[in-house]
């Protein structure tokens, strides 16, 4: 069964739902499903003209042997109706402009899967068919024009901006040829190859895009990782900034309203749970707003959040938490910033004392909206009655799925009262001036309860004669009148029975102003939420008497502003005095880096305003970002790679180069691109090649493509690889960090997997330009000179080639020491690489300011439990003259001991979080001054730590396996040598032309990454390669 009943007010929106009401008419219509044959063999179309008391049989207007299935209603024009036929029987669609009384037949080319109506131009439809095909009309269906094949289920979208432009602007998630989904738009009337824009850059995941307000999202996965991109009001899309170490395997946009994105976000070490986060005005900065959100499976597989906006009251929210294994219920006023528990009534149904006090007990609630639009879920609230809201839940420790009883607030949840002891639907009617509940039970009823005074007293009323299987609750979607229909059945086998509820006999009078209060929100006694005090219109409790049209309204008056007007900034965390501090991952100098000089850039105080907050004056000067001089730079940070992230090209086909800079005046600085083949090319600023440098190669071979970057303060240049190549996943060049001179080093290429058949390996080393290309995976050399020397490897494996390049020290004697840290720091370790070098950093600045020792560097190491290598290097500082003897070495890491055994090196992981470094009592003896006074027996040593620790890496390993999760398994061989010296980016970077040197500074600028470089296979075949389960 489906009901309709028509409806005059503006937002009602369209279903495929068999019920509508508009003015005086209701439309319901019935069908009957066969279990044997397991389809519809018949249905009934009724419509009634006098709120419900009588129905009139359609059928015959509509064809005696038409089968209906779906039935949708005009949202802007209530008015206008269409029906669509069952697509098993015949496609076709019956429409009516005069409220369903008369109808005309239109058959159809295709089958209708489902509709969507244009918010404002009430002729304007999408239809989306059974074969993904997207159909659009401008005349309501009578006729259709063919969009676009091969539609991504429910991923098009109306163009909805705010600001109303290009109404006729269509968004929608199509598949190409080769099997990539990709971002579309193009006009309703022209959607051909040549009017169709691309915004997006590339190809996105399937069914990712998302079309909310002024925001466009999509996700891109790469490396195992999905990375998410926005675009705001239209504009070109940007990487979404979530907390560094966040690493999402999840995001869902939860609203978009008020130029804010709320977002759920599931991180690495999450899989029951979800983390809430706000964003700045463009969706690109986001901050905490809650941890540990649970989250469940609905019915048809998608993530239900436990998280409930209350309606009329921007900012409200209700959240259950989950805190060690127990889920409890938090309120928040002011969108996220602050989180309380729910306090509980303060006595029972029968008037007995409740004793619950908080944190350690509470009032918890269900969160779930029901799917059913003919029942109320386990909450409930509305536009047109703010402060009320209803919901069943229990009181204790935590949220329960037994002895759930009933509560109301008529608040805004400051204060509650329970009502029943068992669940009941509750529909809002008069504008929340009547509130009627209807017990959940499987039994049948024949009563229902009603409160004319915001819940604080519920009166027993007889709705039927005989008891009824009461199946949906109708009520008039305006909530202006006192009339509802309950349907049912009065057995299993009867027909449906629709009860006609009219209230209006109870009241003999409208609402005068006289009946009405002024009611301030607030939270917990403080008026002034989102920088407002609010003051909203209430019908008073003991006035009996109806209300009509929506009566309320609300007046607001701005606060001045506090500190609990501003949340942390990107990048900050709110520390235990309030302040909000840089994060130990967040260098606040970054934000410069993009801009010129001569402009100005927001210089952030570590405080932000939340968006839809209206405060005034008082600390919002002091907190707001201050703009700033863009400080000159020389360039830094250049990379150039291929725009679709490959090192391979067909011969005679565009390649598309992208030239990045992570610092610099990118104005004022001149490009040169050599291509390798003979050809070169210059612009005259890098915003020139922000669309890509193209260029086509007429021959085959490896191609070295440089480019160089300058301007008045320095140069930066970067060098790409190019050719033609096979499907391997994942390269890892292993060597060691520190070596001695003249010693012979081994370098191996790890991969994965490890059987891909014939491979060819190409070396570089240091500055040469002319590589050594080999068979075998691994290879020896030697330096003579002391120094800082790039090795890169490039592996060709069929039509995948992947690179890795490292960095290694040259000294002639070094000490190293391994260092532990405390087992708190392995429940916040990631185990990537940019973890690991940021750690790397923290630890070496606090040994530097223990020991005043400049000239070491630190490396964490891969896998649990967390270790590190601490190197001493030869030189007293970045010159190379002064230099150390094998005494002050020595010296040096006994002081260094000395002080790790003191416990006087740590440092703070996060507000709250303590992390000590100590000294481990064995050290691997490759890590080691390598000379030959080692004996035996230190070898042997070595061979045992090796095994047992591989034992434990295996172990820890497995047990930490995520099901589903693929974006950790392609590290899990990985021996990664990441070395990396923790420093402030302030420090100078020393100058060696002497002896070549480079410091630990330079050496944390190289990349140490293991980037995947390209392929040609199918999309297919690439992605069956990358899962692992």
């Amino acid at each position: 069964l489906q009901a309709w009943r028509l409806s005059t007010v503006d937002d009602c929106l369209p279903t495929n739902h068999d019920f509508f009401f508009c003015l005086q008419v209701i439309l319901i219509l019935t069908k009957l499903y066969d279990y044997n044959l397991g389809s519809i063999t018949e249905s009934s179309l009724w419509r009634s003209t006098d709120y419900g008391t009588t129905y009139e049989k359609l059928n015959d207007k509509v064809g005696l042997k038409t089968i209906l299935s779906y039935l949708y209603v005009c949202p802007t024009n209530k008015r206008k109706i269409m029906l669509l036929t069952d697509p098993e029987v015949e496609s076709s669609l019956l429409i009516s402009t005069d409220e369903g009384a008369t109808y005309q037949k239109y058959r159809l080319n295709f089958y209708i899967h489902s509709l969507l109506f244009h918010p404002k131009q009430e002729d304007w439809i999408l239809a989306y068919s059974q074969d993904q095909k997207l159909f659009s009309s401008v005349e309501f269906g009578r006729r259709w024009l063919l969009l676009h094949e091969g539609v991504a289920p429910n991923r098009f979208y109306w163009s909805m901006m705010v600001s109303g432009r290009e109404p006729d602007l269509v968004h929608l998630e199509a598949k190409t040829v080769d099997g990539h989904a990709q971002y579309i738009t193009c006009k309703m009337q022209n959607c051909s190859e040549a009017s169709q824009n691309k915004p997006f850059p590339g190809y996105i995941d399937h069914n990712s895009l998302i079309v909310q307000d002024d925001y466009v999202f999509v996700q891109v996965t790469s490396g195992g990782r999905p990375h998410y991109y926005v675009s705001y009001r239209r504009n070109a899309f940007t990487p979404i900034k979530l907390p560094k170490y966040s690493l999402p395997k999840d995001m869902h946009v939860i609203s978009t309203d008020e130029s804010q994105v709320f977002a759920a976000v599931q991180e690495w070490n999450q899989n029951d749970t979800y983390n809430l986060y706000i964003s700045d005005t463009r969706g690109v900065y986001f901050t905490l707003a809650l941890e540990n959100v649970k989250s469940s499976q609905g019915l048809d597989g998608n993530v239900m959040i436990d998280l409930y906006e209350v309606a009329g009251i921007k900012g409200m929210f209700l959240a259950n938490k989950k805190i060690d294994n127990q889920v409890k219920t938090f309120i928040t006023y002011n969108k996220g910033r602050d989180w309380n528990l729910l306090q509980a009534p303060d006595t029972d149904l029968k008037g007995n004392p409740v004793h619950c006090l908080l944190p350690y007990c509470s009032l918890h609630l269900h969160l779930k909206v029901s799917e059913n639009p003919y029942t109320s879920g386990n909450i409930a609230s509305r536009d047109t009655a703010p402060s009320i809201i209803v919901a069943s839940g229990n009181i204790g420790p935590e949220l329960s799925d037994s002895d759930i009883s009933m509560f109301v607030s008529s608040d805004a949840g400051n204060t509650w009262r329970q009502i029943f002891e068992e669940e009941h639907s509750v529909l809002y009617l008069d504008q929340g001036g009547v509130l009627v509940a209807i017990k959940h039970t499987s039994l049948p009823i024949r009563h229902l309860w009603l409160s004319f005074d915001e819940g604080k007293s519920w009166s027993k009323y007889s709705f039927t004669s005989l008891p009824l299987f009461v199946d949906g609750i109708l009520g008039e979607p305006g909530e202006e009148t006192l009339i509802m229909t309950v349907f049912g059945h009065f057995s299993h086998r009867s027909e449906w029975q629709l009860v006609k509820i009219d209230y209006k006999t109870i009241f003999d009078r409208r609402c005068a102003e006289e009946d009405y209060w002024t009611w301030q929100l607030h939270s917990q006694g403080e008026a002034c939420i989102m920088g407002a005090k609010r003051i909203y219109r209430k019908r008073k409790s003991e006035k009996k008497c109806m209300q009509g049209k929506y009566a309320g309204g609300m007046t607001s008056e701005p606060c001045v502003c506090t500190d609990a007007d501003f949340d942390c900034d990107y990048g900050y965390e709110r520390h235990s005095n309030g302040q909000c501090l840089p994060a130990f991952w967040y260098n606040p100098s970054s934000l410069s880096k993009d801009c010129s000089l001569g402009q100005s850039y927001l210089n952030s105080t570590g405080y932000r305003k939340v968006v839809s907050n209206n405060c005034t004056d008082g600390v919002r000067e002091q907190y707001t970002a201050k703009p700033q001089q863009c400080p000159g730079k020389a360039p830094q940070g250049l990379r150039i790679i291929t725009s679709d992230g490959k090192l391979t090209a067909e011969q005679g086909h565009n390649v598309t180069f992208l030239v990045q800079l992570e610092e610099g005046d990118l104005q004022r600085s001149l490009i040169q691109v050599d291509f390798g083949d003979g050809t070169a090319v210059s612009y005259a600023n890098l915003s020139s090649t922000e669309d890509g440098i193209k260029h086509t190669y007429q021959n085959v071979g490896i191609f070295r493509v440089t480019v160089l970057v300058e301007n008045s303060l320095g140069s930066d240049n970067a060098v790409l690889y190019l050719h033609v190549t096979c499907p391997l996943e994942h390269v890892h060049l292993s060597l060691p960090f520190v070596t001695t001179k003249n010693k012979e080093v081994n370098a191996t290429a790890v991969l994965w997997p490890s059987q891909v058949g014939t491979l060819t390996y190409v070396w570089w080393f240091g500055n040469n330009t002319e590589p050594l290309i080999t068979l075998e995976g691994s290879i020896t050399f030697t330096f003579s000179v002391e120094g800082m020397n790039t090795i890169t490897v490039q592996v060709s494996a069929g039509n995948t080639i992947l690179q890795d390049t490292k960095t290694i020290a040259v000294y002639e004697q070094f000490r190293s020491l391994r260092l532990s840290f405390s087992p708190n720091l392995d429940d916040y370790n990631p185990d990537i690489p940019e973890w690991r070098r940021d750690i790397s950093r923290v630890v070496k600045r606090a040994l530097v300011e223990v020991s005043n020792v400049k000239h070491i560097l630190v490396a964490v190491l891969p896998g649990l439990p967390t270790s590190a290598e601490l190197f001493i290097l030869p030189y007293q500082d970045a010159t190379g003259e002064n230099k150390r003897t094998a005494e002050d070495l020595e010296q040096i890491s006994e002081i260094l001991i000395q002080k790790l055994n003191q416990n006087f090196v740590y440092f703070e992981l996060k507000p709250g979080v303590r992390v000590l470094v100590h000294a481990a009592h064995l050290t691997a003896a490759p890590l080691v001054d390598l000379t030959p006074s080692h004996s035996g027996s230190a070898m042997l040593m070595l061979l045992s730590v090796v095994f047992v620790g591989l034992a434990v890496f295996i172990i820890y390993k497995f047990k930490r396996k995520i099901p589903g999760l693929n974006i950790y398994a392609q590290m899990q061989n990985e021996k990664d040598q990441e070395m990396v010296s923790p420093v402030s980016q302030r420090e100078s970077i020393p100058n060696v032309p002497q002896s070549e040197l480079m410091s630990p500074e330079q050496l944390v600028d190289e990349k140490l990454d293991v980037q995947p470089i390209g392929t040609l296979q199918d999309s297919k075949e690439i992605r069956t390669q990358i899962c692992f389960r």
